[in-house]
This record gives structure tokens, sequence and C-alpha cells, in this order.
């Protein structure tokens, strides 16, 4: 009797992803039966069957065989991110009494194991983990790759990156998740912060509900960049985000209110906060995946300023996937700007730019991977992340601003990106772009890189790349928006140690 309660404890596990009041397919199980729900939940996601004449024989004693047939069944629906420690050591419990009956029905034990072990370890203790990236920089003479890295000289060893990670599973539905970090920094000792604070939760209707400091990047769930190059998200906020998953994709939205500390030289390490600058932030995401092959999503971001005096602006953009196969891809995002006021005087406040991708895994070409990106910026259109006022970091990868001529001019850019894995200790790659500026006196801008990376082991990587910029010949003393004009070429050679832990 208490296997047998043990057992319906654990087919309890799987009830609730049925409806709330599943249809009973069982004739003689009365609808006012204290177990009338249960049993019908339990036969809709078919843990339990009846027998030929359409009765569920509840008063029948239950033979070994039987108990071994559901908590088969149960083993192959149960959701392992969602049950109990209780519930684990349950499933324990049942694998070992009914061993033999499950190998006799031709269930592997062993595979029962290993998710069993997957349960105990996502259950009560604390997680952790991380990466570092230290860097060394040898940068030509004119000390232009500190747009980004912080070098001041030609030679810079410098931590660039530390990332320490910790999560907690407090119950079935509710994950607390950290993460403590620094990067660049003039300092030899960098400081460090609180860079991700934040509760996940389900609510009513599966809905998740996110809360504290978290990072949103649609840009990359679309597939719309590789590197760093997102021109809107990637980036952090302090709020509530809730996500609603159905069988078609999802639909997303978030309220959050961000803090500007960058009002002192050390930008988001002053502890000042910057009032004029902070924003509500609100935005909405319906994501459709229509089969395999096509992918449709509408996307929408508003700014909201504390300060009156600052104008608000909003971003709405639609982006799709086309998948010719699992190894081919053809992509695209079109973007529109409303903006109280136009980053130029007399232009449009309501700008608009769009970016198409042809994305070719090696395994398509064997030899390589291709990611040629077009992109076209109209004149006013700005980029949230971004560096130096109307630049994007988006291309910014080794540190100096390839856009930095840009001015809010109409902007037109090729980019391509290869990559060669040879095998599981050495790849390469190469990277360009090319920027032209539709400003008069205002050169195009020229981006080359290449590089090498050999994986050490699994969890170390050593990146060896040379990086080139130049910026031309420009006549024009500044740009549309009076930014000086850069001229010239500049170059970085970089040794990175990356480690995963």
């Amino acid at each position: 009797m208490k296997k047998l309660c043990a057992l319906l404890a654990v087919v309890a596990l799987v009830a609730f992803a049925a409806p709330a009041f599943a249809a009973n397919p069982f004739m003689d199980v009365p609808m006012n039966h204290w177990a009338y729900d249960a049993v019908g939940q339990l036969a809709a996601r078919g843990i339990i069957s009846g027998y030929p004449d359409g009765t569920f024989k509840g008063n029948q004693p239950i033979t070994r065989y039987e108990m071994a047939s559901v908590t088969a069944r149960a083993l192959a629906v149960i959701d392992m991110e969602k049950a109990s420690k209780q519930d684990v050591e349950m499933l324990k419990r049942l694998v070992v009494e009914f061993k033999d009956e499950l190998d006799a029905l031709g269930v592997k034990v062993d595979k029962i194991d290993s998710r069993v072990a997957v349960l105990e370890e996502n259950i009560g203790g604390w997680k952790f983990w991380g990466e570092l990236r230290f860097d060394a920089k040898f940068e030509g003479e004119r000390n232009l790759y500190n747009d980004e890295y912080t070098l001041e000289g030609d030679k810079e060893f410098n931590l660039n990156r530390f990332r320490l990670w910790m999560s907690k599973q407090i119950d079935e539905n509710t994950k607390f998740v950290a993460r403590l970090g620094t990067s660049d920094s003039t300092t030899k000792y960098a400081p460090t912060r609180w860079e991700r604070y934040y509760l996940e939760t389900k609510l009513p209707y599966d809905i998740k509900m996110t809360a504290g400091l978290w990072l949103y990047d649609w840009e990359w769930d679309s597939g719309l960049y590789i590197d760093e190059d997102a021109w809107f998200t990637d980036a952090g906020m302090k709020g509530f985000w809730f996500q609603k998953s159905f069988g078609l994709g999802d639909v997303q939205a978030m309220i959050g209110h961000d803090d500007s500390y960058s009002n002192g030289a050390d930008g988001i390490f002053n502890t000042v906060d910057d009032v004029n600058s902070d924003y509500m932030f609100y935005g909405l995401r319906a994501n459709f995946n229509f089969n395999e092959q096509f992918r449709f999503a509408l996307n929408g971001l508003m700014r909201a300023y504390d300060d009156l005096n600052n104008q608000d602006e909003s971003v709405y953009w639609a982006d799709f996937t086309f998948n010719f196969n699992p190894n081919i891809a053809f992509k695209g995002a079109y973007f529109m700007e409303d903006l109280d006021a136009p980053k130029v005087t007399g232009g449009d406040d309501s700008p608009s730019a769009y970016k198409a991708i042809l994305d070719v895994k090696q395994d398509a070409l064997k030899f390589t991977s291709i990611w040629i990106e077009y992109a076209k910026f109209d004149e006013g259109f700005s980029v949230w992340n971004n560096n130096n006022g109307g630049d994007a970091f988006a291309y910014d990868a080794y540190g100096a601003s390839v856009l930095y001529n840009r001015g809010y001019d109409d902007t037109t850019i090729l980019f391509g990106s290869l990559k060669q894995q040879w095998n599981d200790k050495w790849a390469t790659y190469e990277r360009y772009l090319t920027a032209d500026f539709d400003a008069t006196g205002v050169d195009d801008a020229t981006n080359w890189t290449f590089g090498v990376l050999y994986y050490y082991t699994p969890a170390i990587t050593f990146d060896l790349a040379y990086d080139k910029v130049d910026w031309g010949d420009s006549t024009s003393a500044t740009t549309h928006d009076g930014t000086a004009t850069r001229t010239g070429d500049d170059n970085i050679v970089r040794f990175r140690t990356h480690v995963k832990f």
C-alpha cells in the first residue's frame, strides 16, 4: 500500500501539465469521486490506461508489473526541472524497487539514473561558474583604440572581463541568479560590482517573471548579430520581465527604470546618480515560429525620461529568419525610431534603418563559415549601444570606433566575418567592415581583422588577433553633429587568455 501511495505521488508530478479539469475517459469513475480529476489528468498524459471495455476498475488490486508500467510512463514525461528533492528520492526508490520489471518492459534504468542525477543537481544547493578574460595589447602610435579599451599607452596588460555567477534553485518554480564582475579599468585593481541579480519564478498560466537587474537581448534571440554587434539590446535593465511561451512562439513584456551613473570619468563605476538621464523603460515582443523554416517577430522599446527637458525616444522593428536548410539562413530586420526631437537640426524625427544577413555555417561549405551583413542607417538614426555620441559601439569589437565619423549622416555598412574550425584545437577567423558616410569631405572607413584561436583545454582558449582601422583622408574638419573628424589609421595586436570555469 505504501508503494502504491508513493507511486501515485510521483505520477502526480506530471499531472499539472494537463488541463486542470481534464475529461475523464473511463465510464466507471463517478464524477463526484475524490479521484475523478486526478484519474482524468493522468489518463490525458498517457500515464495510466484502462481496460478494453472502457473501464478503469479503480477498486481492483494493482500488480507489480502494472506499477512498473506506470512508473516507466511517468519517467518518460516528468519534467526534471520542476520536481522537488522529495520527489527525486521517491523516484530513486521506485526505480530500485521495480528494476527487474522495468528491465522486462525495456526501460533503460541507467538512463533513468542519469535523469535523476540531473534533477538532484538542480535542487537545494548553490551553483557557481564564471569566466576571466585577460588581454595583452600592443597598439600603434596614435592611441585610438582606447575608444573602448582602457589604453594608457601603446602597451598594456590588463583585465578585460571577470565574471562570477551564482544561482540557487529555491523550489520547483523559483530560482535566484546573481553575477559579480568587473571589466576594463584604468586602475590596477579594477572595481567590482553586482552586474546581475534577479529572481525567476513562474506565475499562473505558465508566465515566467524575472525581477531584479537582468540582461535582455532580443537581437541575439533573433540571430541578428555576432560578436558584440547589437544595435539596441544586449543591455542590462532593472525591473520586471514577463515571458509567455506558446506552441508557435512567445510573447514578452518588460518594464524597468534606468539609473544613469555616467556623469563621471569612471562612467558606471561612479556612485552619484545622474538623475537628468534617468528614464522609465518599456518593451514588448511577439515572436512567431511558423515552421522550421520561417520565423517572424515584432519588437518595441521605449525610453521615457524622468527629466521633462530630455526628449523621449522609442524604436520599433520587425525581424525574420528564413532557413534554406539547417546550415544556411537569410535574416533581416527593419527599424524605425520615434523621437521627440530629431538628432539632426531640421531632420526627420522618425528615421529608419535596416539590415540583411546571409548566415552560412561551416557544415555547409566544410572549410569555413560565412556571415555577410548589409546595413543602412538613415540620417538622424541613432543606435542605443553607442560610444562617442552617434557612432555605433556595435562594430567596435577591438576597441576603435569604426563609425567615429558618422555624425548621424546617412551611412551604408558592409560587414563580413569568416571562421575556419580546423579541428578541436585550432581555428582562424577574419573580419572586414567598410562604412560609407554620405557626407561631403568625409572618407569611407574600413576595418579588418585576422585572428588565430587555440583551445588549450576545454576551459582555456588563447586568442591572437591583429586589427586595423583606416578612417581615410577626410577634408571636412567636423562631422554633421560637430565632432572633430578622425583621419588616418591605427592598429593593434591583442593576445587574449580566456578561461571559463
